[in-house]
């Protein structure tokens, strides 16, 4: 334990973000440098508990008390040696990751919560800065090879691993890059690209071999693929959009976010001077109050949109842990990112009824009316009809599974009720020898999710190939189904 006394005399603080009226005019991260002494006092509050329950809350089980007090003494090498032990990539979920662990945190019953998050962050980032992220290559080569389909977090995360046990392994990707929803999903104003690209210069060295560009499926067919390789691991996402089918959908001006978000990207990074997609002096609106909405908030902001109203059909959340929601469970709360900070137009409780267009099919409104929760479902509210402009339309709610692609028909895997790609304990699908992780089987979910569901799924596969295997495997999945 650090600081007996730490929890009970230092404020929990967290680095400030930087003046909104700078930031908005670049794509850079918002959050302003912490001194590490400052950082030291805040691990400084961690309690050491005798039953840590941000493990609860950390589906990687993180060893947080464990790297905590060694930050707080400053041993930054085996903090990071302590913090790689169970997370891959704590420089992504150090800035994308909602924190379930900070809401189970034992201080935060009565107090606010230690600021694990920024801990975990500062410790890769460290890490990078003292040259400490070394490639580690493994002793010997299996001799067996395995091909990933999809390179976000999951993928990532099971290549890597089964890399270092020594397997010959190939990342496809049919985008033109590597990274998948955290190169075109994720602004460059909540991680910059260059976290994501030094990660993957360091995957590169260690044998794992990146196949952008290639639309498995497509380009290279699922028989293709299982007779070149010994095993087969789908990390694809859960990237098939919510629709909204209503009157004046197919009006121009009316985006997923998915369609919008990418182009923003390239837009930060100057692979492009204007996005295809430009809403400079428009009025915008976005549906959807989750995270994938506030990126297009960000994002529009910065692009100079005249106005953006983000709708959401759920009441607002209230300020405290709803009493439904109990310690250590991650509550509903009403919660301000950086985007909202910035410019924060939010509507609760309602929902859309019909796009408005012009002569020229183009939206240039929409009419929505307020909501109630009866009865278990989503009911108007007769009389609260209202039109609000606008220019171009955002969908933002969320994704119903993995794509129906040409490869999941081609490699004969079976989906569940639930649209997702069937598995059983080990990660298998029912064609043997392909496995599946991440979203794809689990339905959508957060980044640290993705990371050790990867992790799980490089577990099972080393033990398909080679009868056993000393890859950790943090939960299994029906175990996961049970977790938030």
């Amino acid at each position: 334990m650090g600081d007996p006394r730490g929890f009970l005399t230092t404020p929990r603080e967290v680095p400030k973000r930087r003046p909104v009226d700078i930031r908005i005019r670049d794509w850079k991260e918002v959050y302003e440098p912490q001194e590490f002494s400052a950082l030291q006092k805040q691990a400084g509050r961690c309690m050491d508990c005798g039953i840590p329950f941000c493990h609860q809350g950390c589906p990687l089980g993180n060893l947080i008390p464990e790297w905590n007090d060694l930050i707080f003494r400053g041993d930054k090498d085996e903090a990071i040696d302590r913090l790689h032990a169970t997370n891959n990539f704590p420089e992504f979920t150090g800035r994308l990751c909602p924190a379930p662990c900070e809401t189970a945190c034992v201080v935060a019953i009565n107090a606010d919560a230690v600021t694990i998050k920024q801990v975990e962050l500062r410790t890769i980032e460290e890490a990078f800065d003292n040259g400490k992220v070394i490639p580690l290559q493994p002793d010997r080569l299996s001799g067996k090879t395995v091909a990933v389909v999809g390179s976000g977090p999951a993928g990532l995360a099971v290549a890597q691993q089964l890399t270092r046990a020594g397997h010959t392994v190939a990342v496809y990707e049919r985008a033109e890059k590597i990274g998948g929803l955290l190169r075109y999903g994720i602004p460059e104003f909540k991680m910059e690209k260059s976290i994501l690209d030094r990660r993957l210069t360091q995957m590169s060295a260690e044998g794992t071999r990146f196949r952008p560009g290639v639309d498995v499926g497509v380009e290279v067919t699922g028989h293709q693929l299982r007779s070149r390789y010994d095993a087969v691991v789908l990390a694809v996402g859960a990237t098939d959009w919510r629709e909204l089918p209503i009157p004046g959908r197919d009006l121009r001006g009316i985006h997923q976010a998915m369609e919008y978000l990418p182009w923003g990207n390239k837009q930060a990074l100057g692979e492009i001077e204007i996005s295809p997609i430009n809403v400079e002096g428009k009025h915008v609106v976005i549906l959807g109050g989750g995270d994938t909405g506030a990126d297009c908030l960000g994002t529009a902001t910065r692009q100079g949109a005249a106005s953006v109203t983000q709708l959401e059909i759920l009441p607002r959340p209230t300020e405290e842990r709803p009493s439904a929601q109990p310690w250590p469970m991650y509550p509903m709360i009403f919660r301000v990112s950086s985007a909202h900070e910035e410019n924060d137009h939010r509507i609760f409780s309602v929902s859309t009824e019909k796009f408005i267009g012009d002569s020229d099919g183009n939206v240039k409104a929409l009419v929505l009316v307020e909501t109630e929760f009866v009865n278990g479902k989503f009911t108007s509210v007769p009389g609260t009809e209202k039109e609000i402009p606008a220019d171009f339309v955002f969908l933002a709610m969320g994704f119903t599974g993995p794509e129906k692609s040409p490869l999941l028909t081609q490699l004969e895997v079976e989906l569940d009720e639930r649209g997702n790609i069937k598995r059983n304990q080990q990660y298998e699908t029912n064609s043997e020898g392909v496995f599946v992780c991440g979203d794809a089987g689990r339905g959508q979910s957060l980044i640290v999710w993705a990371i050790a569901e990867g992790r799980s799924a490089a577990s099972a596969v080393d033990r398909f190939l080679t009868g056993s295997s000393q890859l950790p495997s943090p939960i299994e999945p029906t175990e996961r189904q049970l977790m938030v």
